[in-house]
C-alpha cells in the first residue's frame, strides 16, 4: 500500500498562495447581532435581531461559506438560499436539479437538537431509529437507503469514513447547518450511498467578537453545559480570528441499569485572512463517548420486545475516543477563478464491552448470556483539490468545477467472545454477578485507497439551467484476516456522472428534471474466491421548486424512482457465501416548505411517500423476497414544525412558543412482509423566554424548554425480524446566555 499512500503529500503540494485581489463582501448573521464581514481589519456595528443562534453568512461570498465544504449560506430563520452540497459551488436551492434541505443553526437551536439522526426528524425523505432507540451511532437512512455505512457522512464537503464498529459521531452542537442532498451524488463525490448525503458544516471563525454559553439539565439524569466563543485575534489587525466550542454532558438513558449518554467535546478552530482573496482555517475537534454497547431488549417469538435488556451494568460500555484535524485553504486569483483544498485527518479508537441474552427458558425464570469484546482504530485522511472558473462563450454562462480528490483508511479489529453467568429473570439480577472479558482474538486489518477525478459545468442560457457533472474513481483495498494471513486484493473503478435541467418559468420557479448514477464497492468473495462487484445505481428525479419573491418562503416538490443492482444476497447455491446478484427498487416523491415569516417565528413541512422494494433478493433461509417492501421503511411520513415569537408590541413579548407534529407510518417489521410496524404520531414542544423584554440589562439571557414526544407514546420499531423500544416523552430546560 505505500505507494498508494505516497498520493497524500504529492496532492498536498498543490496548494497554492499568490497575491490579493477584490475584497469580498458578506454577512454574518449572530443571535442578537447581524454585521457585515468586509475583509481583514473591518467589521460594522452590530444591531438588534432574534431568533437563534446562528453564525452563517448572507450571500456566500465570505470564506466561511464558500464552495466546496463552506456550507449553505442566504440564511434567514429556518431557510437558506444558497448551499454547496449539491454542486460544489455556491448555487441557489432553487437551481440545483436535485432535491436539497438545510436545516439551519436557529432550527437546531429551537429543537435543542441532542442528536443528528433528531437533527433530520424534519426533514423530508429521512429518517432514524429504523433500529429504535441507539444512541451509538449517526444511523440516517434517505429514500429508503442507509447513509451512514454506505459512507454517505460529510463534514465540510469532505468524506467521514466508518467500518467495522467504528464510525465517527458528530456533536449537533458544533454544527453551523446540516445539508441534506437526496439522491445520488456520486458524480461530485465519489462512492456512496444511492439514497443521498448528509454534509455537516462545522462552526467556523468570524471577524465579531461573540459568546454563549449554556446549561440543559433534563430527563434521565441529563446534565449538560455548552460553550461557543470567539471573535477576531487582538493586534492581528483583522487579519486573524478564532472560535472555540465545547459540550460537556453526563446523563443516563431510560434503560437505566447504569446506561449512559455520557459526552466531552472541544472544537478550536482559527481562520488567517492575509489579504482579501485568501483564506486559511484550520478545524479541530477532540471528542469521548460513553454510551451503551447493547441497547437492545430480549425478543420473545412473534415480534414482541420483552422487558428483559440484553445489556448487564458489569459489562455494558462503548467507549469511543476520536479527534479530527484538517484545514480549508481558499484562494481568489480572480473574482471569476478560485482554488480551493480542503484537507482533515480523523482517529478514531473503540472499545465495547457487551453482553446478549440468546435464550430464555420455557418458565421464563433463567436466561442464558454470553458476551462480546471488541477493540477497534481507525484512521482516515481525506483530501479535496478543486479548481472553480465562471466564463461565457457567447450567450451562455459558464460555473465550472473540476478536481481531484483523495481519500484513505485503515482498520484494525480485535474480537473476544465468551459466556456470562445466567441472568436469572425473576429476582433481575444485573450487575450482580462478575463477568469475565473474554481474550481478544488476532486482529484483523482492512485499507482502502480512493482517487476520483471530477468535472462539472453550470452552464444558463436565456431561462434554462443545464447541469452537467462526470467523475471517475479508482478504489483499491486490502484485508487481512489475520496478521499471518494471505491479503486479499480487491481493486474496482466506475465512471459516475449526473445531468439535469432547469428552466426558470417565472422568477423564482424553476421546474427541473435529472439523471445520476452511483456506485458502492462491496468487501468480500465469492464462492469462487472472486471479489464482489461494486453495487451500482442510478435515479431519475423530476420537480419543481418555487421560491416566492420578496419573501423567505420556499417550497418543492419531487418524484424520484432509484434502483440499485449487484447488492449481496445469500448464494442459492451454497448459503455460506453470498453473491452480487441482488437488487432493490426506491420511487416516490417528497413535499417541503420552509419559511421565516417574522424574527423568531418560522415553519417547516415535510411529506414523504416511498416505497423500496425488493426485485432480485433472497432471504438466508432461501425464500424469494422479490416484491417485498425493505423492512423498517414507512411508506408516508408527515412533519412540521412551527414557533411563533410574540412581536415587541405584544403584552406577552419575549415569549416564543413551538410545536411539532411527526407522523411516521406503517412499514414491514421483516423482509419477508409477514407483520407490519403500526404508524405512530409523535408530538414536540418548544417554550422559550428572552428576558430582556423585562428590562434591556438582562439583554443575552435565555430560557428554553423543549419536550419530545410529550404525550409519551410507548412505540416498538421493527427491521430486519429484530424489534426495539424508542425513546419515550423527554423534557431537556436550558438556560442560556448570549454576548
Amino acid at each position: 500500500m505505500s505507494h498508494r499512500s505516497s498520493l497524500l503529500p504529492v496532492l498536498l503540494t498543490t496548494t497554492i498562495l499568490a497575491g490579493p485581489v477584490v475584497a469580498q463582501d458578506g454577512t454574518v448573521q449572530l443571535n442578537e447581532i447581524s454585521v457585515e464581514a468586509v475583509g481583514p481589519g473591518n467589521a460594522a456595528p452590530a444591531s438588534a435581531g432574534s431568533g437563534g443562534l446562528n453564525v452563517s453568512a448572507g450571500d456566500g461570498g465570505t470564506a466561511a461559506t464558500s464552495g466546496g465544504g463552506g456550507g449553505p449560506s442566504g440564511i434567514t430563520g429556518y431557510t437558506a438560499r444558497v448551499a454547496t452540497a449539491a454542486t460544489k459551488t455556491n448555487t441557489p436551492l432553487i437551481e440545483a436539479p436535485q432535491s436539497v434541505s438545510v436545516v439551519t443553526r436557529e432550527q437546531l437551536n429551537d429543537r435543542n437538537v441532542q442528536t443528528f439522526t433528531d437533527a433530520v426528524n424534519y426533514v423530508p425523505g429521512a429518517i432514524s431509529a429504523r433500529s429504535g432507540f441507539d444512541p451509538r451511532f449517526d444511523q440516517i437512512f434517505i429514500r429508503g437507503f442507509d447513509v451512514l455505512t454506505n459512507q454517505g457522512i460529510y463534514r465540510d464537503g469532505l468524506r467521514v469514513i466508518g467500518s467495522g464498529f467504528a464510525f465517527p459521531k458528530s456533536e449537533p452542537y458544533g454544527a453551523e447547518a446540516l445539508t441534506i442532498l437526496r439522491g445520488p451524488a456520486s458524480g461530485l463525490y465519489g462512492l456512496g450511498s444511492p439514497g443521498g448525503i448528509l454534509d455537516i458544516t462545522s462552526k467556523r471563525p468570524v471577524f465579531v467578537p461573540f459568546g454563549e454559553v449554556q446549561f440543559q439539565a433534563g430527563s434521565f439524569g441529563r446534565f449538560q453545559g455548552n460553550f461557543d466563543v470567539g471573535g477576531p485575534v487582538e493586534g492581528s489587525d483583522g487579519t486573524m480570528a478564532y472560535r472555540l466550542t465545547g459540550v460537556r454532558r453526563e446523563a443516563g438513558t431510560f434503560i437505566g441499569l447504569g446506561t449512559n449518554d455520557d459526552q466531552f467535546n472541544i472544537a478550536p478552530a482559527f481562520t488567517w485572512k492575509p489579504s482579501a482573496d485568501t483564506t486559511f482555517t484550520f478545524l479541530s475537534e477532540f471528542q469521548v463517548t460513553n454510551t451503551p454497547a447493547a441497547t437492545f431488549f430480549y425478543n420473545d417469538p412473534g415480534f414482541r420486545v420483552s422487558n428483559f435488556y440484553q445489556g448487564d451494568p458489569r459489562f455494558i460500555g462503548l467507549d469511543q475516543t476520536q479527534y479530527r484535524v484538517g484545514y480549508a485553504f481558499e484562494h481568489f486569483f480572480t473574482p471569476d477563478l478560485v482554488f480551493r483544498q480542503n484537507f482533515r485527518h480523523y482517529g478514531l479508537f473503540l472499545s465495547a464491552k457487551y453482553v446478549d441474552i440468546n435464550n430464555v427458558n420455557d418458565a421464563r425464570t433463567i436466561g442464558t448470556r454470553d458476551t462480546g469484546y471488541i477493540r477497534e482504530g481507525l484512521v482516515q485522511q481525506t483530501l479535496d483539490n478543486q479548481l472553480e472558473a465562471r466564463f461565457a462563450t457567447g450567450p451562455v454562462a459558464h460555473t465550472v468545477v473540476g478536481g481531484v480528490d483523495y481519500a484513505r483508511y485503515s482498520l484494525s479489529a480485535r474480537f473476544g467472545f465468551g459466556l456470562a453467568p445466567d441472568l436469572n429473570l425473576t429476582t433481575r439480577n444485573y450487575g450482580q454477578q462478575f463477568i469475565a472479558t473474554p481474550p481478544l482474538g488476532s486482529a484483523s486489518r482492512q485499507t482502502q485507497d480512493q482517487v476520483g477525478v471530477y468535472l462539472q459545468d453550470q452552464a444558463k442560457f436565456g431561462d434554462f439551467i443545464l447541469t452537467v457533472n462526470g467523475r471517475h474513481d479508482w478504489v483499491f483495498q486490502d484485508n487481512h484476516a489475520t496478521p499471518d494471513s494471505a491479503v486479499s486484493r480487491q481493486d474496482n473503478s466506475a465512471f459516475t456522472g449526473r445531468v439535469g435541467l432547469g428552466y426558470v418559468l417565472a422568477p423564482g420557479l424553476v421546474p427541473y428534471a435529472s439523471y445520476a448514477t452511483t456506485f458502492t464497492p462491496q468487501v468480500g468473495q465469492d464462492r469462487n474466491g472472486q471479489a464482489f462487484k461494486p453495487a451500482t445505481g442510478d435515479q431519475i428525479e423530476a420537480g419543481v421548486k418555487y421560491l416566492i419573491p420578496g419573501t423567505n418562503i420556499q417550497t418543492a416538490f419531487a418524484g424520484f424512482d432509484i434502483n440499485q443492482s449487484s447488492i449481496l444476497i445469500p448464494d442459492a447455491s451454497n448459503i455460506a457465501f453470498q453473491t452480487a446478484g441482488g437488487a432493490v427498487r426506491s420511487k416516490g416523491f417528497e413535499a417541503e416548505a420552509t419559511a421565516n415569516l417574522a424574527p423568531g417565528t418560522n415553519l417547516t413541512i415535510a411529506y414523504t411517500h416511498v416505497d423500496i422494494r425488493f426485485v432480485n433478493s433472497t432471504s438466508f433461509a432461501g425464500e424469494s423476497l422479490n416484491g417485498n417492501r425493505v423492512s423498517g421503511i414507512p411508506s408516508d411520513t408527515y412533519a412540521s414544525f412551527l414557533t411563533y415569537a410574540f412581536p415587541p408590541a405584544s403584552a406577552l413579548r419575549g415569549l416564543q412558543i413551538g410545536g411539532g407534529i411527526r407522523y411516521i407510518g406503517s412499514s414491514y417489521a421483516d423482509d419477508q412482509n409477514t407483520v407490519r410496524n403500526t404508524a405512530v404520531t409523535l408530538y414536540d414542544a418548544l417554550v422559550a423566554y428572552d428576558f430582556a423584554a423585562l428590562d434591556p440589562k438582562y439583554k443575552g439571557f435565555r430560557a428554553q424548554i423543549n419536550g419530545y414526544n410529550i404525550f409519551n407514546r410507548n412505540y416498538t420499531t421493527c427491521s430486519f425480524g429484530f424489534c426495539n423500544f424508542n425513546q419515550p416523552a423527554t423534557v431537556i430546560g436550558s438556560l442560556i446566555y448570549r454576548w
